[in-house]
């Protein structure tokens, strides 16, 4: 059997590898790529009301106080921390969610984090917060793009192969990374 045929099925069977862990990659990749713009791991609920004043100092509010606000916002789990930003306004934090209360007005701003199932979870994979056995993983998936990238460019023989076209696309592909560095 000629060594092209056996590139080509090493890269063949690889490439089914891969498969699923470069869509968490990539899924991963373009929300990261966009932390900027939108919170890829929570989702986080804003709400305002008023719940009506509460105490004349945020430091004169009582547990029961606390308990009765967070009736009146639909608020779940216990109280972690309360903070006095101001003698006017207390925040409260709780498990997934934190109360901004103007003590004096009622004012309440109301935030609720919910995890984003899915992205949470690649997002962890792709950079590598779980550690461990996953370290392992993702330096053998590397090494399979590194040997998908060789045994692809040499795939294609004459002019559609790295000899014609391929040399320029192989080129372009590596001109602007370098590029784009030297411009950094």
């Amino acid at each position: 059997m000629s060594w092209r045929k056996w590139n080509r099925i090493i890269h063949r069977d690889l490439g089914y590898i891969a498969f699923g862990l470069t869509l968490v990659y990539a899924i991963s990749g373009l929300a990261v790529n966009h932390v900027r713009d939108w919170n890829a791991n929570y989702i986080i609920e804003k709400t305002s009301l008023n719940v009506g004043a509460v105490a004349e100092i945020s430091t004169a509010v009582t547990t029961a106080q606390i308990e009765k606000v967070l009736q009146a916002v639909g608020a779940k789990g216990s109280v972690q921390k309360t903070f006095p930003l101001s003698p006017e306004q207390l925040q409260i934090f709780l498990t997934k969610s934190s109360l901004l209360l103007n003590v004096k007005t009622g004012e309440v701003l109301f935030e609720k984090i919910s995890p984003r199932r899915g992205f949470i979870e690649m997002n962890a994979l792709h950079l590598n917060e779980l550690r461990g056995s996953w370290t392992l993983i993702a330096d053998l998936f590397a090494v399979v793009l590194i040997v998908l990238a060789v045994s692809g460019i040499i795939m294609i023989k004459g002019k559609k192969g790295l000899s014609g076209r391929g040399k320029w696309l192989t080129m372009a592909g590596v001109v602007l990374p370098v590029v784009y560095i030297l411009m950094l």
